[in-house]
């Protein structure tokens, strides 16, 4: 089978990661696979399986340029390299809503994974969220949490294929040389921004430090196609005020990154909204005491596994606890979890939901039409 895995950045964000990964074990199980990604001057974050090929459609920067132009821009570029291209494909499979215009816009019957829903007030970002929703022949949920949201607010109903995790590679991973260097912390991974709780976790942090002095708030990751300098001013005048001063590591090379989370006394996961939570099963994976938002995705995908926190207060209690105090129990039942969730097995799951849809390919459907991409009628803002 030729799949096409669609996506809209080389940086390491979430549905990236699940991007390469998932083209990875399709092209282990024998798949023809191909990435197609909008790039910033250079490749994928880390090296990808050489079966796996990638089409990096370069994405000069502009200086000054709105989110709303740039992401018409984005799918305008993407959708120029597809149209001619697409054809080729038994399966064309957007992972984000700037992919799945790209492929509406180039004619391609497409499908889409919807890894988690957002409310935008961009006009331009509203119309794209709003078409990635309506307009695939079918869904894709990493999480039944997501999948309810969606039936719910569009009527839309959604196979579940839960994200894989290489579970081995956090499981094997050496944390000396991170505890040496930064002694004992907790670790936030996903950058500082509105939907990771940003501002939540650095109120909890201050709380922990009058109990833990000893103990740093190392935070990791952050490459967005969102500005979030508002924000982050806003987190750096909070933690002032506090009297606080968390470890922004930024982002961190991927061969790194399994011995910074193995390192970590707790891992703090306290998004205000997510799909599935794949960083936190990361730390499940290194056997990491890990305590997340008390959403309901992820009462689905870790209950049993973690410890849960509604407010900062109780994320400050519960990373204490976590610290001084792990719990062994989940501790097994984390690592047992991680190594359930697969690669191969998500692979599989999906070969099954293409051969299913053949009216959604592109050869059985053949070309759509063409669309025009201004915002989107009654686009949720």
């Amino acid at each position: 089978m030729r799949v096409a895995l669609l996506t809209y950045s080389t940086r390491p964000r979430g549905g990236v990661v699940h991007t390469l990964a998932l083209a990875e074990a399709l092209a282990a199980a024998g798949h023809d696979l191909t990435v197609w990604t909008l790039g910033h001057g250079g490749g994928f974050y880390r090296d990808v399986d050489p079966r796996v090929r990638t089409r990096v459609v370069p994405f000069p920067e502009r200086e000054g340029e709105g989110v709303g132009p740039r992401i018409l821009r984005s799918i305008d570029l993407l959708a120029a390299e597809l149209r001619p291209a697409g054809g080729a494909y038994d399966v064309v499979h957007a992972q984000d809503c700037i992919s799945a215009n790209a492929a509406l816009r180039a004619g391609l019957p497409f499908l889409r994974t919807v890894h988690h829903l957002d409310d935008f007030t961009t006009p331009e970002l509203a119309g794209c969220h709003e078409r990635a929703i309506v307009a695939p022949a079918a869904h894709v949920c990493v999480s039944a949490a997501v999948a309810a949201e969606l039936a719910h607010r569009w009527g839309v109903h959604a196979t579940v294929i839960p994200n894989g995790v290489d579970a081995d590679r956090f499981a094997a991973a050496d944390p000396a040389p991170w505890r040496a260097r930064l002694g004992r912390y907790v670790l936030a991974v996903g950058g500082i921004e509105p939907r990771k709780g940003s501002i939540e976790l650095v109120e909890a942090y201050s709380r922990l430090r009058r109990r833990l002095p000893d103990v740093r708030l190392v935070i990791a990751g952050g490459e967005t196609l969102f500005d979030y300098r508002d924000y982050r001013a806003r987190w750096e005048r909070r933690a002032t005020d506090l009297g606080v001063e968390p470890l922004v590591l930024g982002p961190v090379p991927d061969a790194h990154l399994p011995a910074l989370v193995a390192g970590a006394a707790a891992f703090a996961f306290p998004s205000l909204k997510e799909g599935f939570g794949m960083a936190a099963l990361e730390a499940l994976a290194a056997g990491v005491p890990t305590v997340v938002a008390d959403l309901p995705v992820f009462r689905e995908v870790f209950t049993g596994t973690v410890a849960f926190a509604g407010t900062p207060g109780e994320l400050a209690e519960a990373l204490a606890d976590a610290v001084t105090a792990p719990d062994p129990g989940r501790r097994a039942a984390g690592r047992r979890l991680a190594a359930r969730h697969t690669w191969a097995a998500a692979a599989a799951a999906h070969v099954d939901f293409y051969t299913s849809r053949p009216a959604a390919t592109t050869r059985a459907a053949g070309v759509g039409a063409r669309v025009a991409l201004g915002p989107a009628d009654g686009a949720r803002g």
